[in-house]
């Protein structure tokens, strides 16, 4: 099965209509199998924002509206579009009377212009014999509650996907709208402009589709814009990575997001001329055809701020409060400029976003302007971003001294991460001559990791998953090739050379089993002369970690979501490290505390820099912020909502290992040791939830006796004052410049309109407080629970590791 995808401009009234149709016919006679994905015809989408925004300013709309009615019934004035119709005439009542439109009543007018398409494009196909049936995706696409662009609830739309196409009639077509979803509330959604790319990717994705083929209305990808380099020529192959890129730099034909559901399944996207039947297009795949620079784009309307100073020279967190700034404004910030001493900082923002986040700086900076630390603040408008998709600075001097000398102003320079890509700020004016200028320059004339994984529960189970679904384009990204050659589980242990693969499962089964799997895993990796040797500790054994030594010995670098390593003895604790630097390995493990949140590598980064922590507070046990959050928001029991979160995994087998608080006074504990402090675990003040009547015997007599929890919790959550709510909290307090801390663990009740009041589900909360930063913490926020979670940190952990290598 292919998805078909016609955008906005290949569905315009008259030749670009016709043509669609012509196409669809064309592969219903060639007997291709395929689903229709539609954006909204013409320029819809903007027509309607436009009116919607006429009628908010109580201006006339209604010539407007008749234009947009018109032009939509056009190839078929028969069409019922009655029921639409209504719906956006009441709407724009609504709205010019109330003189206010939210985000949530936007969406819903947007979302009438695929629909609108959707059913004309059927009704044509109907006309000509062809049984199409137009299907709204919003029945299909499930989001968040995000309006205007949502994220989208993958699982949940994926069976609903093949719900759709299991019942989907014999021999009929569906045309499906882009764009568009539904919350879980069941209220209208869409997901960005130029999200019906999206949407056809994620179609592509969840049907498993052999291609997406994307019509437009140009002949595919160039390497600058046709319009503003004559010589721009059709790129015919590029790969997943190239095109995700391009999409980040502006190329306006590709969303930034639709490359990702394409990439996890490896489904091939071909850009096509919906007007030129001729053209092959360009083809989007796992590998492009040769490595260099593949095009240059243009992102306009962006403004160019600067940040001035001489009292910014060596002032730390300056970048940190601009950030943190224009982020509470929703500000995004582009390219950034920055030296090396702060005195001056550059960035880029977008156009309208401009004036907004001047006066928010301003703001923010007031004291500083009045020390004379900050001098000016500067915007620069008219301005362009240019970007080179694959050029490093090595390869750019010959393009930059023909800039210099034609004059063109470069008035700011940057490259990624990476160095395969450079963007240039570059004033409007300038741009067309500058991007000719750079296209005559430039298109005129992997290791091996090998990792070993102790563990294959939950947390290890989903890693192996994790690492095999990413292993192409990792080694295609990076060119470093992630090997599993062990799994060793409490009894078997896997071994092979090249790596395992899918069916993983079925061959631990009758792997052989073993009594010392980490000796036969060095062995083994000693044997066959492997290099970059990486153990992942997924287990939860206090055993397996007298082992650390011995791997780092053998040439081992460590990542591990087992907390035990770090919450033993000082004694050990102070051991470990010696022998990571002794052999100069490296021991990881973000998940030891708040599962995938960067936490502690923010914590060290802080510490490492000389900042004064002065405390971290927070909510560390998703499992026990799933338990509190809902108890504290519901009218259930407290015993029941501790079978719900054990029902969903979010607890041990036995909740009384979370209900007692020694998970969240290990976490805590952890991080006082970041902080080089020399706490043992038995200093840990710990508030334990459960009764001393109900703390021994086995789990399924407390689980029937459970119950005994309901009546004090209950008279707890009565005693609070007025809008507050119970957090289960780890508190990291005391003078932390001495060799120990207070370390605290205790059930509190808190505002429930603060931080730790406003936390939801299972998320994991954690609030650092420093020198520089005075009474405003920093927050770090996320889901604190999750095997998934857990295994996509030891993930980061583990890649981390591989790029130093």
């Amino acid at each position: 099965m292919k998805i078909i995808k016609f955008g906005g401009k290949s569905l315009s009234n008259g030749t670009g209509i016709n043509a669609v149709i012509s196409i669809i016919q064309n592969k219903i006679n060639n007997n291709e199998k395929f689903v229709v994905i539609v954006s909204a015809r013409g320029n819809a989408t903007d027509e309607l924002e436009n009116i919607l925004e006429l009628a908010k300013q109580g201006k006339e709309y209604k010539t407007q509206w008749q234009e947009f009615k018109s032009y939509q019934i056009s190839p078929a004035p028969a069409i019922d579009f009655s029921k639409e119709f209504q719906l956006l005439e009441k709407i724009f009542e609504g709205v010019q009377l109330l003189e206010e439109v939210s985000l949530k009543i936007k969406d819903l007018v947007l979302a009438q212009g695929e629909l609108l398409a959707a059913k004309m494009i059927s009704k044509l196909l109907n006309d000509k014999g062809i049984k199409a049936k137009n299907i709204d995706s919003r029945k299909i696409i499930v989001t968040d509650e995000q309006y205007g662009n949502a994220v989208v609830l993958e699982e949940e739309s994926k069976k609903r996907c093949q719900t759709f196409i299991d019942e989907l009639e014999e021999n009929t077509l569906a045309i499906l709208t882009g764009f568009i979803a539904n919350n879980e509330q069941g209220s209208t959604t869409t997901l960005g402009r130029n999200g019906s790319n999206y949407s056809a990717a994620l179609f592509a994705n969840f049907l498993n589709a052999e291609e997406l083929q994307n019509y437009t209305h140009v002949d595919g990808i160039y390497t600058a814009n046709p319009d503003l380099v004559e010589e721009a020529r059709i790129i015919d192959q590029i790969s997943f990575q190239e095109a995700n890129e391009l999409a980040s730099f502006g190329a306006s034909i590709l969303h930034a997001k639709t490359i990702i559901p394409l990439i996890e399944k490896n489904i091939p996207l071909r850009i096509l001329n919906t007007f030129n039947s001729e053209s092959k297009g360009t083809l989007i795949c796992r590998n492009g055809q040769k490595k260099g620079v593949k095009s240059i784009s243009v992102k306009s309307g962006v403004s160019l701020i600067n940040l001035e100073g001489k009292g910014l020279l060596g002032k730390i967190g300056v970048d940190a409060r601009i950030f943190n700034t224009l982020g509470r404004e929703n500000i995004n910030i582009g390219v950034i400029s920055q030296g090396s001493s702060e005195r001056g900082i550059g960035f880029v923002v977008n156009s309208k976003d401009d004036d907004r986040a001047v006066k928010s700086l301003r703001k923010e900076f007031s004291n500083d302007f009045s020390n004379k630390d900050v001098s000016n603040i500067t915007t620069i408008n008219d301005v362009s971003v240019v970007s080179i998709v694959g050029q490093n600075l090595q390869g750019f001097s010959k393009p930059y001294q023909s800039l210099v000398k034609n004059n063109i102003e470069i008035l700011l320079i940057n490259n990624n991460i990476s160095g395969n890509n450079i963007s240039l700020l570059i004033d409007n004016q300038q741009v067309h001559k500058a991007i000719n200028i750079i296209h005559s320059q430039i298109f005129g004339v992997a290791k091996n990791i090998n990792i070993a994984i102790f563990g294959k529960g939950t947390v290890g189970g989903s890693l192996i998953e994790q690492i095999l679904k990413s292993q192409e384009q990792i080694l295609r990204r990076k060119e470093t090739r992630l090997n599993i050659f062990a799994v060793a589980g409490s009894k078997n242990l896997l071994l092979q050379k090249e790596g395992i693969g899918n069916n993983w499962k079925s061959e631990f089964k009758n792997a052989k089993q073993t009594k010392d799997s980490i000796k036969e895993v060095i062995a083994f990796a000693e044997q066959h002369h492997l290099e970059n040797l990486i153990a992942i500790d997924n287990t939860a054994s206090s055993e397996f970690i007298k082992s650390y030594p011995l791997l780092i010995e053998n040439g081992f670098d460590l990542v591990s979501s087992n907390k035990i390593a770090n919450t033993v003895g000082f004694d050990f604790y102070k051991s470990l490290r010696k022998e990571l630097k002794t052999h100069n390995k490296q021991y990881l493990y973000e998940t030891n505390v708040g599962a995938g949140l960067p936490l502690i590598d923010t914590i060290k980064l802080l510490h490492d820099s000389g900042e004064n922590i002065t405390r971290i507070k927070g909510v560390f046990s998703g499992s026990l912020s799933y338990i509190f959050n809902a108890f504290s928001e519901s009218e259930e029991s407290f015993s029941s909502i501790v079978k719900q979160a054990m029902e969903k995994g979010f607890t041990e087998p036995d909740p009384r290992e979370d209900l007692c608080g020694n998970d969240v006074a290990r976490k805590l504990l952890i991080l006082a040791r970041e902080l080089d402090l020399e706490n043992e675990l038995d200093e840990v003040q710990i508030r334990n939830l459960i009764p001393e009547n109900l703390r021994g015997g086995q789990v399924d007599n407390f689980l029937q006796r459970i119950e005994e929890l309901d009546h004090p919790f209950e008279l707890l959550k009565e005693a609070q004052e007025k809008d507050h709510v119970l957090r289960y909290v780890g508190d990291l307090h005391g003078d932390l410049q001495q060799s120990k801390g207070e370390l605290d663990v205790s059930l509190v009740s808190v505002p429930k309109n603060s931080a730790l009041g406003q936390l939801s589900g299972s998320n994991s909360i954690f609030e650092i407080y420093t020198e520089s930063y005075g009474e405003n913490p920093i927050v770090i926020q996320g889901a604190g629970a999750g095997a998934a979670v857990t295994a996509r940190g030891v993930f980061g952990d583990l890649l981390r590791i591989a790029e130093k290598r």
